[in-house]
């Protein structure tokens, strides 16, 4: 069981007075690194345990956060073939399959890998450039935002986990 401890929260702020894309990017990244903080502490045993009837479990739901990362901005926007995700039609929750010997620190190592791939990605358009797929159905803003709002419904996931794991709470 680990500590039921956060460790020091040192996750960069959104600005209060940016403009629009600083503050898009600015709560994207806020959400990304809440993952990483939430689940920084736990055992590479705590973040592969289920704790629900589904396979959602902390290492799961950050493999998960980073292959949704690579599908929408690699894969979507810069029209990248071949993008490296772990769900398939044969295997759809394939990335939520994990275990105890899954290391923590490797997982969210990619999971921070994603996000600057996306980051390197973002940094390529405007926030009205239509994505590459879907004949141009998304734009990069639409992109920012479903990508927040996708991080921080899971991050949810990841503050009940937490908690029921170790009892660690923090905003």
């Amino acid at each position: 069981m680990s500590s039921g401890a956060l460790s020091d929260d040192t996750r960069p702020q959104a600005p209060e007075r940016g403009g629009e894309r600083e503050t898009l990017e600015g709560f994207l990244d806020f959400q990304r690194a809440s993952v990483v903080w939430k689940a920084t502490g736990l055992s590479d045993a705590d973040a592969a345990r289920r704790l629900l009837p589904s396979l959602t479990t902390v290492s799961g739901v950050i493999r998960h956060l980073a292959d949704v990362e690579r599908s929408w901005f690699r894969e979507d926007m810069a029209g990248e073939a071949l993008v490296r995700t772990r769900w398939s039609e044969d295997d759809p929750d394939g990335e939520f399959r994990v275990t105890e010997h899954d290391s923590l620190a490797e997982i969210i190592a990619d999971y921070e890998l994603a996000c600057a791939e996306s980051r390197e990605v973002a940094a390529q358009f405007s926030l009205d450039d239509r994505s590459a797929v879907d004949a141009g159905r998304f734009t990069l803003r639409w992109i920012i935002l479903h990508l927040t709002e996708e991080t921080a419904r899971h991050l949810g996931h990841i503050d009940v986990l937490r908690e029921l794991l170790d009892g660690a709470t923090g905003e």
